[in-house]
């Protein structure tokens, strides 16, 4: 089966596709492996930062940087991909980064003081901020055109139960062991990864290939950009001058980079960190744009629903996590059922079915605080409605990103693909908090009412993702 190029996504037939061979099988089940990891250490500090505090006698304000600099290392190193693979090739790239996340991980379980803890997340998220996008272009160029929705697909369904698992496994942790394990639980699964990725990941021939020089104005600049804006969303909603003076450094910084990107961009023996060009391709461009959103969506939905319970229910930090199991159990499902048919058709039916499901899940949330709320059966099934949508959407949009460009432009993309998701996810949750906590200041005494009315802001970032999606191609392509 083959792919014909039209300068957007989708452009595969919808003839049966050929089975996924099993050294293919192999390499998803490694390469998923590591954002299974990074994931799941995620979840499971943020339940662990009041024990933290606790142990070392420092601050909640203090011990939050254990969690806020391990996304800034992540914002850090994540443009770096793409040259990354050039450089060293994409199986040393990822061994390396899982490497470097495994170390942190252990030196985290051996910290001191809330000194040594926050710098040793530093390491362990410069580690992990290259995973991910790393091995969705192994398995993309691996995979080829006709079988990146299914590949895709496989690999989400594990991932998408690690925000359900993360809570879980915290919760045992702090409860009957020592809070350093946390970390060092990492270690050994980390460990296995890597002897699992030196037998089953292919050694590629680099023979006769050039090697990129680093952008090292283009890393000056954006590094600290995306560093800048992610730090200043997540601070912005403290009040103060911090978070504004960062988010506009990080503009700032930001459109630098894209002088100096398209300014160096054309010329021989050079590439950028991110290749703007590649957003001149209709196919990216909407993709990425609607990768964009559905971050916002996605991680804002995740900061909202536990901190209602949490808040408003009283209901306990792993409890309230659990409460996103049938979010995440209906983004496995369908993205594994998606995966299969999305190198098959057309992608803008899939995911406007998919926005339509998550833009009926976010309804009942809009009702919180008003009357008696919705039933507890409606906001598992909303949960569960908004999760399926969100696996409709998310594999035949990365299909249409990885379809849209040449073999040696996906690591770039991947890089890019995966920065966009991030900002997007930071910029979602930075707007939903400051109107949450504008409609507590003027309507106090209705907590669960203002939960509702963010909520509506929810819905509409929904909607916004309908126009991109309807960018995309509405048929599909016979194969050449």
């Amino acid at each position: 089966m083959s792919v014909t190029k039209t300068g957007g996504p989708g452009a595969v037939g919808a003839a049966r596709p050929e089975p996924l061979p099993p050294g293919l099988m192999k390499m998803g089940v490694v390469l998923a492996l590591g954002p299974i990891l990074a994931l799941l250490d995620t979840t499971i500090v943020n339940v662990g930062i009041d024990p933290v505090t606790r142990a070392l006698h420092s601050s909640t304000a203090a011990v939050q940087w254990v969690a806020t600099g391990y996304l800034l290392a992540i914002s850090l190193t994540m443009p770096l991909s793409g040259w990354a693979v050039g450089r060293f090739g994409a199986r040393r790239a990822w061994l390396s980064s899982v490497v470097l996340f495994v170390l942190g991980s252990a030196l985290c379980g051996l910290a001191w003081s809330t000194g040594s803890l926050i710098a040793f997340r530093v390491v362990q998220g410069i580690g992990g901020g290259m995973i991910q996008p790393l091995g969705q272009a192994i398995m993309v160029q691996a995979a080829g055109p006709s079988r990146i929705g299914r590949v895709m697909g496989t690999l989400l369904l594990p991932v998408s139960l690690a925000p359900v698992l993360g809570p879980i496994l915290g919760g045992l942790v702090l409860d009957h062991l020592d809070w350093r394990w946390m970390f060092l639980l990492n270690v050994p699964v980390g460990l296995l990864t890597v002897l699992l990725a030196a037998r089953w990941l292919p050694v590629a021939d680099r023979s006769g290939l050039p090697v990129p020089r680093l952008d090292v104005t283009g890393l000056v600049l954006l590094s600290p950009a995306l560093t800048a804006l992610v730090y200043g969303l997540a601070t912005i909603g403290a009040g103060g001058a911090a978070g504004p003076v960062a988010v506009a450094t990080g503009a700032v910084l930001l459109v630098a980079y894209g002088w100096h990107a398209l300014r160096v961009g054309g010329r021989e023996g050079r590439a950028p960190l991110i290749d703007l060009r590649l957003f001149a391709r209709r196919g990216f461009a909407v993709a990425t744009a609607n990768g964009f959103l559905q971050g916002a969506v996605l991680y804002s939905s995740m900061f909202l629903v536990p901190l209602y319970y949490q808040q408003v229910e009283h209901t306990g930090a792993v409890a309230a996590g659990l409460l996103l199991a049938p979010q995440a159990l209906g983004t496995a499902v369908t993205s594994l059922i998606s995966g299969r048919i999305a190198d098959r058709f057309a992608p803008r039916p899939l995911i406007l079915i998919g926005i339509g499901c998550s833009l009926l899940g976010t309804l009942a949330f809009t009702q919180l605080g008003r009357g008696a709320g919705p039933a507890d059966w409606l906001v598992v099934g909303s949960l569960a409605l908004r999760g399926a949508g969100m696996g409709i959407v998310v594999i035949p949009g990365m299909a249409a990103v990885y379809s849209s460009v040449d073999k040696v432009q996906v690591p770039a993309a991947a890089g890019a693909v995966n920065v966009l998701n991030r900002l997007g996810g930071a910029l979602g949750t930075a707007v939903l908090t400051l109107v949450l906590q504008e409609v507590q200041e003027g309507q106090p005494g209705s907590a669960g009412a203002a939960f509702g009315t963010t909520f509506w802001w929810v819905l509409a970032l929904s909607a916004l993702s309908i126009a991109p999606a309807l960018l995309y191609p509405g048929t599909a392509r016979k194969p050449a």
